[in-house]
């Protein structure tokens, strides 16, 4: 199948079910902003940030590395199970350690929901691992479903528990674990990951874990970074400004959580097709008209986004929570950055240089630190958005021109001064208070996503098309 066919197959596929469970998140937003007091959503989301920050040390990035070898190893049956046997050897030990030294640190820490944190973690851990399994097995399709199965799941439970028994943060991290543990278990049989000859002991290759540590753990501190950049505005916000801003701060990050939600849908296929065409002849050319497709349709949901939040915000959020709307245009560059940052991303890793992954992230968490630090008392939630903006940025320019030292991108020069102007005429009419200036800047800006993606649109239809078909 051509290369560009076999993407967008992928991509669709991973699209239907990354999207569902993002819509379902999107819509439970009424109910969250309804129910739950701007402190208790707070406390909430930096749970959650933590046990984001957990999963890749408690695993050694071993997700990332099994997806990687497992790509090597397609048509190999032999290679494939004694990858699976040593995957489930390390993750048991993984969880087995971590569960022993969390519950010693909650004996002398008081860690609100302690155990509901900790199941939430372990299965988290292994929703997460199994997914890469898939992806690494070419089971696309159970990867959708899975997903689709993690948002049903949330949305019914989160419903259940929180307007029918009122658990408020509680039925949030109970419906958290639920969802994950339900995407866990469907995989879990679907790959026959249960099977003697994907569990066993005596395929446990010391050798083979060792190189696979080799290519996850400069993933680790990677990891690290990008929580630190993504969310370390939520701890210092909640330090210094307390709880109810980290709130208001959650809600703002919702509406480009979607876009990068849909970064991360591509992303799964991108990273596929770059590591199995790495070294093939058109690479460059291949490479370059990827990244400018891609990048031109995010630039373009991005400012449609900004566009609609003044029609779009009000219906879907609590007016206790109207300060939000403010840090949102920030955040959304922020993502749009960060789709540039992603797709060069998988560039290194196709290269096995995860390393270089690590070392760049590094530099924009340090950024983000310390902005954070010197401005958040002085303009307190802007300092959050707008260093989270700059950090990105810097990143995706420091990349951009380290890759051509290993695939010589070409980006589209006209496609990102036609950016700046459309972003900078949008963010200025998104704060002004005239409505009808504001709709008029909508369907301006609907009119330039179309004609800038046209022939993405098109093709992307078509492919639609002829998949239903079959």
């Amino acid at each position: 199948m051509d290369k560009k066919k076999q993407l967008a197959k992928n991509t669709i596929i991973i699209f239907f079910g990354r999207v569902c469970t993002q819509l379902i998140s999107f819509f439970l937003l009424p109910l969250y902003t309804s129910y739950l007091k701007t402190s208790e959503y707070g406390i909430v989301d930096l749970i959650q940030t933590y046990v984001t920050l957990l999963v890749p040390i408690i695993t050694l990035e071993l997700e990332m590395s099994i997806f990687r070898y497992l790509i090597d190893s397609r048509g190999k049956v032999k290679e494939t199970n004694k990858l699976l046997s040593n995957n489930t050897y390390i993750l048991s030990i993984s969880l087995l350690i971590f569960s022993i030294l969390y519950i010693i640190v909650s004996c002398f820490i008081n860690i609100p929901y302690r155990w509901l944190i900790l199941i939430d973690i372990i299965v988290c851990v292994l929703s997460g691992n199994f997914l890469q399994v898939a992806r690494g097995l070419g089971h696309t399709m159970d990867y959708a479903i899975s997903c689709i199965l993690t948002g049903l799941t949330t949305a019914v439970s989160n419903i259940i528990l929180i307007c029918i028994f009122h658990m408020q943060a509680e039925g949030m991290i109970i419906s958290m674990a639920l969802a994950n543990f339900m995407c866990s278990l469907y995989l879990f049989i679907r790959l026959k990951l249960y099977s003697k000859e994907r569990t066993n002991l005596k395929k446990v290759d010391h050798s083979l874990i060792k190189d696979m540590y080799k290519y996850s753990l400069p993933l680790i501190p990677n990891g690290i970074s990008w929580w630190i950049v993504n969310v370390s505005d939520r701890s210092i916000i909640s330090f210094i400004m307390g709880s109810a801003a980290n709130g208001l701060y959650a809600i703002s990050n919702k509406f480009p959580t979607i876009i990068s939600s849909l970064t991360g849908v591509f992303n799964l296929s991108w990273s596929e097709s770059a590591a199995l065409h790495i070294n093939s002849k058109d690479r460059d050319e291949f490479f370059s008209d990827i990244i400018n497709t891609v990048l031109r349709f995010f630039m373009a949901l991005g400012v449609g986004m900004i566009a609609c939040m003044p029609f779009i915000f009000p219906l879907f959020i609590n007016s206790k929570y109207n300060e939000a709307y403010n840090y949102i245009p920030p955040l959304v560059l922020g993502t749009i950055f960060n789709v540039a940052i992603c797709l060069y991303s998988q560039i290194y890793l196709a290269k096995k240089l995860s390393k270089k992954v690590a070392s760049t992230a590094i530099v924009g968490a340090i950024i983000n630190i310390i902005i954070n630090v010197l401005f958040i008392k002085k303009i307190g939630l802007y300092a959050a958005s707008l260093s989270t903006m700059i950090s990105y940025l810097v990143m995706a320019i420091y990349r951009h021109y380290d890759i051509k030292k290993y695939a010589n991108i070409k980006i589209d020069k006209k496609m990102i001064i036609e950016g700046i102007l459309i972003y900078a005429i949008t963010i200025i009419i998104y704060y002004q208070k005239n409505i009808i200036l504001k709709a008029i800047c909508l369907v301006v800006v609907c009119i330039y996503a179309y004609l800038s993606n046209k022939n993405f649109l098109k093709s992307s239809f078509m492919t639609i098309v002829h998949k239903l078909k079959r």
